[in-house]
């Protein structure tokens, strides 16, 4: 309702004047003088907000990339998360000999100011010990008969050599296949760990190299996971496709072929090859 004087005709509303639009104004002004006057030490007091920004630890890195991207995204000297491995505390499995290759579990890890290279890995090592020690993991690796460290490694050539998510379960019967007839595993991912290199190409000479990550010339794993893998992997490690493949080779990119037969996989590599000399114009 607005209140009107007996003079004021029906109808119409009073009107400020000039001078008292003019004090009205000042009067608004002086207001909001004021509650600037208290909000800004409200502010400047109460909680800052922190911008949090993210670490993204693909499926597969090697614990030498988690290093370096650590240390890179926290601007720390290189070299400094790897060191900060034996003051950690990480809770690896005996296995491990204080190894973490195999637990920094690949995900994405939020970073502020109070990240430090031993909490970040000790985030990653306690994910991973969360996911890989679940009954599940651990019923499929007694099924399998391995421990779970080894299933971890498994998972490492898994996630290294599979093309596709679709292969990662043959890859993995093709490994269990070998290590149950006693056949070495012959994978090239394993050489590519020895080298610290990724490559398609591997030489015969490669394949003599004095490592225990020759899976040419020795049996069996290698003594340690060769990659952090991710879920799908430790799936496939767990439960591998049943067949009878001993062997695989990726021809062209969602073209691999697994086969028990030496014969086909000499044909299959044959055409790998070509592939490869036609595609580098050689």
């Amino acid at each position: 309702m607005v209140n009107q004087s007996p003079d004021t005709p029906p109808g119409r509303a009073l009107r400020p004047t000039r001078r008292s639009r003019l004090v009205l104004l000042i009067g608004f002004v002086l207001v909001l003088a004021v509650a600037a006057a208290v909000l800004v030490p409200l502010l400047l007091r109460g909680p800052r907000l922190e911008r949090v920004h993210p670490l993204v630890v693909p499926e597969g890195w090697r614990a030498s990339q988690v290093y370096a991207a650590v240390d890179k995204t926290l601007a720390v000297a290189p070299g400094t998360t790897e060191k900060a491995v034996g003051t950690a505390d990480l809770p690896l499995p005996a296995a491990a000999k204080g190894n973490p290759e195999g637990y920094l579990f690949p995900a994405t890890y939020p970073i502020t100011s109070d990240t430090t290279p031993q909490s970040l890995l000790r985030y990653m090592a306690d994910t991973a010990v969360e996911r890989f020690g679940a009954d599940h993991i651990t019923a499929g690796a007694r099924r399998n008969g391995v421990s779970g460290y080894q299933t971890v490694t498994i998972a490492s050539i898994v996630q290294a050599e599979a093309d596709t998510e679709h292969d990662m379960g043959k890859v993995a019967r093709v490994i269990y296949n070998r290590l149950y007839r006693g056949m070495p595993l012959q994978m090239d991912s394993t050489l590519n760990y020895a080298l610290n290199r990724s490559t398609l190409h591997t030489t015969t000479g490669d394949t003599k190299i004095d490592s225990p990550y020759n899976s040419y010339e020795r049996k069996g794993l290698p003594p340690t996971p060769i990659g952090n893998p991710g879920e799908q992997a430790m799936v496939a490690a767990i439960t591998p496709t049943p067949g009878p493949w001993l062997y695989f080779v990726t021809v062209a990119p969602g073209d691999t072929r697994f086969t028990s037969s030496y014969t086909e996989q000499q044909r299959n590599v044959e055409e790998f090859n070509r592939r490869r000399r036609s595609a580098s114009g050689s």
